[in-house]
């Protein structure tokens, strides 16, 4: 239980009341004391009460009177009347205008609990009740806010259903990213989730006034123009998110729908193009200039918040489309980006936007670096190819592609997976291989044909990458051709 109202004009009877709640075996979050029925209804105008315990005989303002008031307040609250036993005549009286109990003072113990359990109980039950029909309602005001076709009989029950919601059928649509810590509790509040990734709340005058004056901030929260009846409602939905779009835009906390009559400027076609063009060189930067000046014209209201929004969301399609084969992108990351709505406003928005395109700028850059790195590496490999057979190191290779010495090792080594002198050694043992198969040249002519003015080095080294030496590897391979030729 929320809030519990006390009404006696004795003060020391209303003190025990109130001791007693304090020990009834239900939690109650507030306790208000009023002396009489005239400041208990100043309290039920203003404030909603769970339950009402009042006296019968109350200067200006009696029990049977403040019971008659309750009936036309719009959260009527559970009544329990506390009184003597002369008044007891009047009990009658306030049973019939929908009093929870009456009970005799000297209040029993175990009674007065008893009945504030049930009084809880009751209030358990219809708050369930409730959460069922608004859960229900909110899924029709949904399908009612996306069906452009839905028929009149339907608009006319959903209006029924929410007539003690929205009174008077007069209300104000508000689109923000999240409704989350409203000055209102949910119980006072229409909100519909997730609508377009948006939350609604659909608001009253008053509703919106205190919210405008003690409620969000920093929300950029879209509002419509007043609306009446729920066949307006799809158009309402569309005033309150073009709204949001603008006070995102503006980094405004609030903006009030109007029909646009402004000159705007125009942005380049090929924009998005030209920034992704930027974007894999050094002048990365300039690009994000560009971009900002864009925001910056938005927010001053020189260009259309839904240009501003379109040409973002071509620019990460761009990026994307232009560069996935190179750099990975997280898909969950780009799902946030693709709905800059999901941000409150566009500082936040861009602030990490730009910041997430700064680190792919880096990636990009150092991709683009080790793609020029393997690019000379393979220009050293048929360096290699092309001069192994003379006096050749790896000094002589790193000079020929102008790289640095030990950087020329470490990426080497990276690209073809074994050093500098084992892959030399391999192309000139493969190509004395080859000439010890095809040819009747001399193993003394061989060695210095592949590289090695002395032959004993070149027999050693043969041995040890082949397992015998050339003569026995031309041996071995003529016997093989005539075994195959037989």
């Amino acid at each position: 239980m929320n809030r519990v109202l006390v009404v006696e004009d004795e003060k020391l009877i209303r003190k025990g009341i109130v001791t007693m709640l304090s020990r009834v075996p239900v939690p109650i979050g507030e306790v208000i004391e009023t002396r009489n029925g005239l400041e208990a209804l100043e309290v039920l105008q203003n404030q909603k009460v769970d339950l009402v315990i009042t006296d019968i005989r109350m200067p200006k303002m009696d029990g049977i009177q403040l019971v008659r008031a309750i009936q036309d307040v719009p959260d009527k609250p559970y009544v329990l009347v506390i009184s003597g036993y002369d008044d007891f005549n009047y009990a009658v009286e306030v049973l019939r205008q929908g009093v929870k109990d009456y009970l005799l003072k000297p209040v029993e113990r175990e009674k007065f609990y008893e009945v504030i359990q049930s009084v809880q109980q009751d209030i358990d039950g219809r708050d369930a009740k409730n959460e069922i029909s608004k859960k229900i309602g909110s899924q029709q005001l949904k399908y009612l806010l996306l069906n452009k076709n839905i028929r009149k009989d339907e608009i006319d029950a959903i209006e029924r259903l929410f007539h003690n919601i929205i009174p008077d059928n007069a209300y104000y649509i508000c689109c923000c990213h999240n409704a989350a810590d409203t000055i209102f509790s949910e119980e006072d509040l229409l909100i519909l989730r997730d609508i377009g990734k948006q939350d609604l709340l659909i608001l009253q005058k008053k509703q919106l006034d205190q919210m405008m004056n003690d409620g969000y901030r920093n929300k950029s929260m879209g509002i419509s123009r007043l609306h009446h009846g729920m066949e307006e409602l799809s158009a309402a939905y569309a005033e309150a998110l073009k709204a949001r779009q603008e006070a995102f835009a503006k980094c405004l906390p609030f903006y009030h729908f109007e029909e646009a009559s402004y000159e705007y400027e125009s942005v380049p076609e090929d924009f998005a193009d030209q920034f992704v063009q930027l974007f894999g060189t050094q002048r990365a930067e300039e690009g994000i200039r560009k971009f900002d000046n864009i925001r910056f014209k938005a927010r001053k209201n020189l260009i259309a918040s839904d240009t501003l929004l379109e040409i973002t969301k071509a620019i990460l399609q761009n990026l994307i489309m232009t560069y996935e084969r190179i750099i990975e992108f997280d898909v969950e990351e780009l799902q946030k980006f693709n709905e800059p709505l999901n941000y409150e406003n566009a500082d936040q928005y861009f602030e990490r936007l730009e910041s997430w395109i700064r680190k792919k700028q880096q990636l990009i850059m150092e991709e683009f670096d080790d793609y020029r790195n393997k690019e000379k590496i393979n220009m050293a490999v048929n360096y290699i190819k092309e001069n192994f057979r003379s006096d050749l190191n790896m000094a002589v290779v790193s000079n020929s592609i102008s790289m640095n010495y030990s950087l020329f090792s470490l990426n080497f080594k990276q690209y073809t997976g074994m050093n500098f002198v084992n892959y030399l050694k391999k192309i000139r043992i493969e190509e004395a291989k080859r000439l010890l198969e095809e040819t009747e040249e001399k193993i003394i002519d061989i060695s210095q044909m592949v590289g090695y003015e002395n032959e004993k080095h070149f027999m050693k080294t043969f041995k040890s990458v082949s397992g015998v030496s050339p003569s026995e590897y031309r041996r071995n391979n003529q016997t093989i051709r005539k075994e195959i030729k037989d």
